[in-house]
């Protein structure tokens, strides 16, 4: 599962409910006029300010009466795994975009020029449909890379790409808050994981789960490469009440989640975990709608922890 935008365009100011709005693995569509976006800027936290205008923002979202019920929330979870594969029976392989801004962000997946053909190993969990693993297998060569999903559905895709050779990368079926990834991965033999708008799809309380089980795959010394939704961007601001679940965590439309991350909460779930922090700060682009007079700030959680 992927579950943002590669483009992270700004939301839409006259979407239809924010569930829309959020659909996994893209942002919607800019709206029609002319557009500014401002470089990034990575920073800690956010001034006292604009946090006290967001949280304003969001107080508006605790509204019990219109709040899921417990049952709702339940059968939501208990059905992640199909509405994963229902998005994709309806969207197949055209609903994202190559990811070929990965590199640039995370230097770890570069050729370093001193290693063999294939022999640093690299597991993408939430691979989709392959918009990660294809593009980087052509410019590394270095790279072996493992890819996992959720759905069934999608990991047929990526098998059934005229991309797809085993002897560069091999794709499988994993829940990784259930599933035991050393099934398929030998323990501690992992160079690199990659965890790019994934973790923000799963219930909070099964997060640790899955970090634990990525740690058991990933070597001594070895790097998890996060990037996912990060506290008061646009597209959780734009969230109602009834897509509320708890706190920083919604359910969209189409039954799938989205949480949004803290650099506190990052730090403390990897950290438990027995991870060091290396990098973990806020991404955060400004775009201008000049037409409609807009100002949306996207807001990305950007991180590398390394196993101790």
């Amino acid at each position: 599962m992927q579950t943002a935008s590669e483009t992270e365009q700004p939301v839409q100011p006259a979407a239809p409910a924010p569930a829309q709005e959020a659909a996994p693995a893209a942002a919607p569509a800019a709206p029609a006029g002319q557009h500014h976006q401002a470089p990034a800027v990575y920073e800690d936290s956010f001034d006292p300010a604009s946090e006290a205008r967001y949280q304003e923002m969001l107080a508006k979202q605790h509204q019990p009466a219109r709040a899921l019920s417990e049952f709702k929330r339940t059968k939501l979870e208990a059905d992640a795994a199909r509405n994963w594969d229902i998005f994709y029976k309806n969207n197949t392989t055209n609903f994202f975009k190559d990811r070929h801004w990965t590199h640039r962000e995370f230097v770890e997946l570069r050729e370093t020029g001193d290693a063999l053909p294939r022999s640093r190993k690299l597991l993408e969990i939430g691979c989709g449909v392959g918009n990660f693993v294809f593009p980087l297998l052509q410019t590394n060569k270095e790279l072996f890379i493992y890819a996992c999903d959720f759905s069934p559905r999608a990991v047929e895709f990526v098998k059934a790409s005229p991309d797809y050779d085993e002897a560069c990368c091999k794709a499988f079926v994993n829940d990784i808050t259930a599933d035991a990834l050393a099934d398929h991965i030998p323990a501690e033999s992992l160079d690199l994981v990659s965890a790019i708008y994934v973790l923000s799809a799963l219930p909070p309380h099964k997060m640790q789960r899955a970090v634990e089980n990525i740690r058991s795959v990933l070597r001594p010394g070895g790097v998890v490469l996060f990037r996912d939704y990060g506290l008061y961007d646009a597209a959780q601001l734009r969230f109602k009440a009834e897509n509320r679940i708890d706190d920083r965590f919604y359910a969209r439309h189409d039954g799938t989640f989205s949480y949004y991350f803290s650099t506190e909460f990052a730090k403390e779930l990897f950290g438990n975990a027995g991870f060091e922090v290396l990098e973990c700060a806020y991404v955060k682009k400004e775009f201008v709608n000049r037409k409609e007079d807009l100002h949306m700030e996207r807001v990305f959680l950007q991180a590398r922890f390394q196993k101790k």
